[in-house]
């Protein structure tokens, strides 16, 4: 499975996830292996509301590149108000801009630019999974070089809207992982089998 999954799980195991991404939003914020690991950051937060259908393809990959631009916007800038805006209603509750700002204080100290990342498809290391409570779950990275971004990602559907109510973030040296799929590969695909509709949006090319 590789490095980063056996990371992930170990940290916080496939299954306990399942149940934690719905109870607490945890960051894990690396810049490298020979770096001091950053110990992870916890912020409780509950179940919206029971998720409907799977997003496709084309949406799985607009949620993955929205929530992680507006974090790297947040580092950046040290203004987290976007990327809160971006949570759940509880989510916003319970972590404010500054709780926010503290989470992601060892990302941001290490200065990290994850911009790179609008040039890259997003690569998923585990298929979309809609979990019990209606958890949306994405794990995966950018394919970036010399390091790569990697990311599990937990929505909830509000109204019309997903909504973030939890992230793990990873920044790791270029190295072997497991197989991927290809979101924007996917998107393409399920463009062509379906039917046309007008005004609906392209995905964006793949450089």
């Amino acid at each position: 499975m590789g490095t980063y999954p056996r990371t992930l799980f170990r940290l916080l195991g496939y299954a306990p996830v399942m149940l934690g991404l719905a109870t607490a939003l945890t960051v894990v914020a690396r810049a490298a292996p020979d770096d001091k690991p950053a110990a992870p950051s916890k912020a409780p937060l509950t179940v919206e509301q029971p998720a409907g259908q799977m997003p496709d393809a084309y949406k799985l990959n607009m949620l993955i590149r929205t929530t992680l631009i507006a974090l790297n916007q947040a580092n950046q800038t040290g203004n987290y108000s976007v990327l809160r805006d971006l949570g759940t209603p509880q989510f916003q509750s319970l972590n404010s801009d500054a709780r926010l700002a503290e989470i992601f204080a060892a990302l941001r100290n290490r200065k990290l630019d994850l911009s790179p990342l609008l040039f890259f498809d997003p690569k998923l290391i585990r298929e979309p999974a809609l979990l019990p409570g209606g958890l949306l779950r994405l794990t995966g990275y950018i394919p970036t070089d010399p390091k790569r971004i990697l990311f599990d990602l937990g929505f909830e559907r509000i109204g019309n809207d997903w909504r973030l109510s939890a992230i793990v973030i990873d920044v790791q040296p270029l190295k072997s992982v497991p197989p991927a799929s290809d979101l924007q590969s996917k998107a393409a695909s399920e463009k062509k089998s379906a039917p046309a509709k007008a005004g609906a949006p392209a995905p964006p090319a793949k450089p």
